[in-house]
């Protein structure tokens, strides 16, 4: 029970221990039905060299039965049999001799009148007409009563003695026939096959065990990434607490800095009037960054709500132009509309301001002389309504290129060094246009400016 408790409270360890008995267990349950499977094979393959044996030794019995009272013929026979059959290594006949057996008649006439006692003989001496007994060496080998007789023989020289008592026409036991089949050929087949077996038992494992670490290395990597997505999630939350608990403040010093301004609680002198305005400017920018934040938090976490119905974009976007044309003017840059008349569109007015004042602003930010441009044009048939914000800025290479819609992304360079921002602005419009089913695209050289091109469906009439 502790050590349950113990892994309940502590998943990530009884995680790697589940990962390290399947590393263990899987093999080994793999390795044990293939070893499994290649000795049923071996049997099987067994029981088809007993019966060909038995077969084989009934075959030579009946060749050589016209024979038996001629024991000169019985020995040309056997050697004709022998050459013509590279599986038998021996044949002999033998005859009762008492309660042993003697040959003669044998392949091997090294043998001939050697006396066998042999209890295998005296077992196949009894069996019925036409039957046999068929016997693997090695176990022969085991045997204690015949490990003189066999102690030489070794898995290579492994063959099938079948024993058979010999009848004449008569019915009579005659002779008992020995016959020694090879296995040679049959057990390098098997060997073969059991060791690419093996091989690809082993391949297996190695790529089980590959697998496995790999998925054990996935679990942690699995943890990991629940762990981040906790935290982001209480990031998320904190940052969106954050914001809502600074925005109370900083809306109540914005107010009373105005009021110190204009006077409302008595006159001031211009050295603390371009204090205030200082704190002023501050507020304001900590107040763009916390709704910036808010916008973040709100987008991630699916909480930003959109009421998109047809909207006029000429209306909004004058309503923008004139907010820049004090900015503009104060640089000396032209900002300039052109279109004619544009249809509806299909987007929420209030983000649509948003997306148009963070692509202007920024236009007008980063544009030291020359103009900002806003251009709009029907495609594909009337179906889209394209935007483009065309600046003569300071622009930005490729490399800036690829990071502009990271968040936090700010491009660092001696003409941006004194430029406030964010990071936030360009991330938070592109998702708000793709939350209002359009798509945004900006393209820009270095030293020449930047075009931001942006577009949404048009509203069925």
């Amino acid at each position: 029970m502790k050590i349950k408790e113990f892994l309940i409270k502590n998943k990530e360890i009884s995680q790697l221990v589940y990962g390290i008995i399947l590393i263990v267990l899987i093999p080994l349950l793999i390795a044990y039905n293939t070893l499994i499977i290649v000795k049923n094979y071996n049997k099987n393959i067994d029981v088809s060299l007993q019966r060909q044996a038995l077969s084989v030794s009934r075959t030579i019995s009946s060749l050589l039965r016209n024979d038996l009272s001629n024991k000169e013929k019985l020995q040309e026979n056997i050697g004709l049999i022998k050459l013509k059959n590279t599986d038998v290594e021996e044949i002999s006949v033998l005859e009762p001799a008492g309660d042993n057996f003697k040959i003669v008649v044998s392949s091997n006439k090294e043998d001939l009148n050697k006396i066998y006692e042999f209890y295998y003989y005296k077992l196949a001496w009894t069996q019925p007409e036409n039957d046999a007994l068929a016997t693997d060496s090695l176990r022969l080998s085991t045997d204690p009563e015949q490990k003189e007789t066999f102690q030489n023989i070794n898995k290579e020289d492994r063959f099938w003695l079948v024993a058979m008592p010999m009848r004449d026409f008569a019915g009579d036991k005659k002779f008992l026939l020995s016959i020694k089949l090879s296995s040679k050929i049959v057990d390098d087949l098997t060997k073969q096959n059991r060791n690419t077996s093996l091989y690809f038992l082993v391949g297996t494992v190695i790529i089980v065990i590959l697998f496995l670490s790999v998925a054990v290395r996935l679990w942690d990597y699995a943890i990991l990434y629940k762990k981040i997505k906790e935290v982001d999630q209480m990031k998320d939350e904190f940052v969106s607490m954050a914001s809502h608990e600074l925005r109370t403040p900083i809306t109540g010093i914005n107010g009373y800095i105005s009021m110190m301004l204009d006077e409302s609680f008595g006159q001031i002198n211009e050295k603390l009037k371009e204090s205030l305005l200082l704190v002023k400017n501050s507020a304001s920018r900590l107040a763009v960054l916390v709704e910036d934040l808010l916008n973040v938090s709100r987008i991630e976490q699916g909480r930003i709500q959109m009421e998109i119905k047809p909207t006029d974009p000429v209306k909004v976007i004058e309503e923008t132009i004139r907010e820049f044309s004090p900015q503009a003017m104060q640089k000396n840059i032209q900002l300039i509309f052109i279109a004619k008349n544009l249809p509806m569109i299909n987007v929420d007015e209030d983000r649509f301001k948003q997306v148009l004042i963070n692509l202007i602003g920024n236009a007008v930010k980063y544009t030291e002389k020359g103009s900002v441009e806003l251009m709009a044009e029907e495609k594909d048939s009337g179906k889209i309504l394209e935007f483009t914000v065309k600046d003569t800025g300071i622009g930005m290479s490729a490399q800036e290129r690829q990071r502009l819609f990271e968040k936090f992304y700010r491009i660092q360079n001696k003409k941006t060094k004194n430029i406030s921002g964010t990071g936030l602005g360009l991330w938070i419009t592109k998702k708000i246009i793709e939350l209002m089913g359009g798509k945004l695209h900006i393209d820009s050289i270095e030293g020449v400016g930047t075009q931001a091109t942006f577009s949404f469906p048009v509203a069925k009439q």
